[in-house]
């Protein structure tokens, strides 16, 4: 027994000289529930240069100790944190926000610290004793010390103002020790100066993209390139392009996305409306990329020459736009990269190169790139390559054309290596594919995505699924750019629907959203399509086109005055502020948008239905705009400049889809408004 004793003894001794603490979960502050995290701080969130980060968390320890927390930030490229306060919200929950102003287009770090506040602990329990009439004399001394310890750790001035204090502390008697100690002053100096060598950190860094402006509030162009020009049967050049930007710009785009516009192959392209068998003046899809005259680098001598296309770039620019190019990693088969780089590509049994399929549906005009295989890193490689190229040129965004049937490591590393050169570089994910799949497009990297808003037509489901993206975690990384149709997509509601339902879908896609986008003929209303298809008849996908582009029955007045209103309104460059608000009838649909400080209040009334008058009562959200029920509030409606006096929250509005479709009201003081005018 005795031999045992000393054993254990032995065993003791030995733990004590260990760290007791190693292998364990818990610290001894807890720091929990960070906000906002994406996956466990596996990915980044995304805000823009000019946000505020609010960054949440729950931290407290055992016992009534004060405590103290900051938000630690830096840029990823930098080693020295800054740091912001944190401050207690909801004691009963230990409950802990603050916020960071984020200044620049860059990818930054933040993490959480706290610590035991030693200065504002001694306060609190002296203050109780006082309180209770009890002796704290040897409090005072306690106090005292921890002053004079804040003294040695001050800088400057407020070394000297500390030292002054304690001088006044150590020749006063015990009431004028505690008066001294005890001042908000002298809390407020102690606090600039804690003692933080036991502070504890939260255990991972979490990354935030911050973009530019342009990746959250934008209005895009889709233009074919090919299609802007004036004589049949022949395709547009660069110059015939840049002829149309005063014209664009007038109705309030600020970005020009071209489909590709590289070489496009000769081997098995396509005719008009996608048939097999082109003639020899057919000019084929742009999406069949690469020919004799080169591949992802070159440009189409259709258009012009790399010379012309850089010209287009910086017409764009003075006419404060910017251009958006589509990059498509797909291959004509005769492509260069084919001779140069046979493996890159999958090859069939018979030695024939294997084309793109989506069973039933051939591509054979296209051929995809092999990302897997030893060649990896030589094509990862070329791919970022061709990115940078276009970069030099003078773009900053890309839409990605179905990134998701590309490998997500691949995009994961795409978008970090090029934001690592440029952070202004943008990419529009076209995912159209499975709700898990899109949102990793946007975890991994993509700045905007693609949705399906295109498919949400009636109350219940816009609701629903705007809710989603503006309530849910997904508003921490997944920006929605509302294309309201594509080259591809043609919905139902644009072929049946007609001018009221082009008004419709616009009005939704640009005010739902803060970034959204247009392919042309939209402003036209052009909606013909394939029957039974949800493709555009004659898509210049395959053919040349030429469009009357002031053709009776367009809308580009009513385009014009929305974006108008949008650029004026800053509570619509925003998405996370979205609300819906009730209306009485399930065709209409009634939604606003505040700014944080009220200053800028719009609220949107939209009749659903392109055939049918709808009247309903709508029900303003009197509080939340700060108004009492009783009170009187001013409202202009912009799009006819229509001016009223209102007073409580109900409001009933009558909607003719052929003459008034939507309305917009801005609330607050009357400012001078002419969105009733045409600004063309």
């Amino acid at each position: 027994m005795t031999l045992q004793a000393d054993i254990g003894s032995t065993h003791i001794a030995g733990s004590a000289a260990a760290d007791l603490t190693s292998g364990l979960s818990s610290r001894p502050i807890i720091i929990q529930n960070v906000t906002p995290i994406v996956d466990d701080g596996r990915y980044p969130i995304k805000r823009e240069v000019g946000d505020v980060l609010q960054v949440h968390a729950d931290i407290f320890r055992e016992g009534h100790d004060k405590l103290a927390a900051v938000i630690l930030y830096r840029r990823l490229d930098q080693s020295g944190w800054r740091e912001a306060a944190m401050s207690c919200i909801n004691p009963g929950l230990d409950l802990w926000v603050g916020g960071v102003e984020l200044e620049e287009n860059a990818t930054c770090v933040y993490t959480v610290e706290a610590w035991v506040d030693l200065y504002e602990s001694w306060v609190d329990e002296v203050r109780k004793k006082l309180d209770a009439g009890q002796n704290v004399a040897l409090e005072l001394i306690e106090g005292t010390n921890l002053l004079a310890a804040a003294t040695l750790r001050a800088r400057g001035a407020d070394s000297d103002a500390l030292g002054t204090i304690l001088k006044s502390v150590e020749a006063g008697d015990d009431a004028r020790k505690a008066e001294v100690l005890l001042a908000q002053s002298t809390r407020d100096l102690a606090a600039r100066y804690p003692d933080r060598s036991e502070a504890v950190r939260f255990d991972r860094e979490l990354n935030v993209i911050v973009d530019r402006i342009g990746a959250r509030f934008a209005a895009w162009y889709e233009m074919f390139h090919r299609s802007q020009g004036t004589q049949p049967g022949k395709g547009a050049t660069f110059a015939d392009c840049e002829r149309r930007l005063p014209e664009i710009r007038a109705m309030g785009f600020d970005v020009i996305y071209f489909v590709p516009i590289h070489p496009i192959g000769r081997s098995f392209r396509k005719g008009p409306n996608n048939t097999l068998n082109a003639g020899p003046k057919d000019p084929g899809s742009p999406y069949a990329i690469g020919g004799p005259e080169g591949g992802h680098k070159a440009v189409n001598p259709e258009l012009g020459t790399l010379g012309d296309f850089r010209r287009f770039v910086r017409a764009c620019h003075a006419h404060g736009m910017e251009v958006a190019l589509d990059f498509a990693i797909q291959c004509s088969p005769d492509h260069p990269w084919i001779k140069e780089h046979p493996e890159w590509f999958i090859f069939r049994p018979d030695g024939s190169i294997k084309y793109a399929e989506n069973p039933p549906k051939k591509y054979q005009d296209i051929v995809n790139v092999n990302f897997y295989g030893p060649h990896q890193q030589a094509l990862w490689q070329e791919l970022l390559s061709v990115v940078l190229f276009w970069v030099e040129q003078g773009v900053k965004i890309f839409r990605v054309d179905n990134p998701h049937t590309k490998p997500v490591p691949f995009w994961e590393w795409m978008t970090r290596e090029v934001r690592a050169r440029d952070p202004e570089v943008i990419f529009l994910a076209e995912a159209f594919t499975r709700p898990p799949m899109l949102k990793m497009m946007a975890k991994v990297g993509f700045n905007q995505s693609y949705t399906y808003f295109t498919w949400r037509n009636f109350k219940g489901e816009l609701i629903e699924y705007l809710t989603e993206l503006t309530q849910s975690h997904d508003k921490e990384y997944l920006r929605p750019n509302f294309f309201a149709n594509t080259p591809d997509i043609n919905p139902p509601f644009l072929q049946t629907g007609g001018r009221p339902a082009h008004q419709i879908r616009f009005i939704l896609a640009s005010t739902l959203s803060s970034v959204y986008g247009i392919y042309n003929g939209f402003e036209l209303c052009e909606a013909t399509p394939i029957p039974g298809k949800e493709e555009y008849l004659n898509s210049e996908k395959y053919d040349y086109k030429v469009w009357d582009w002031d053709r009776p029955g367009n809308i580009k007045d009513f385009i014009t005055r929305i974006n108008r209103i949008r650029q004026d309104n800053p509570a619509l460059h925003e998405l996370e502020n979205l609300r819906f608000y009730p209306a009485s009838d399930d065709n209409v649909l009634f939604y606003g948008k505040m700014t944080a400080d009220r200053s800028n209040m719009i609220f949107i009334v939209v009749n659903l239905d392109p055939f049918d008058v709808h009247e309903a009562e709508l029900s303003f959200p009197v509080a939340e705009m700060g108004l009492a029920d009783a009170d009187t509030y001013q409202v202009v409606e912009l799009l006819t400049g229509a001016r009223h006096l209102w007073r409580g929250a109900k409001r009933v509005v009558r909607l003719d889809p052929a003459v008034n479709p939507c309305e917009i009201y801005r609330v607050g003081a009357w400012e001078s408004v002419d969105y009733a005018s045409p600004c063309m």
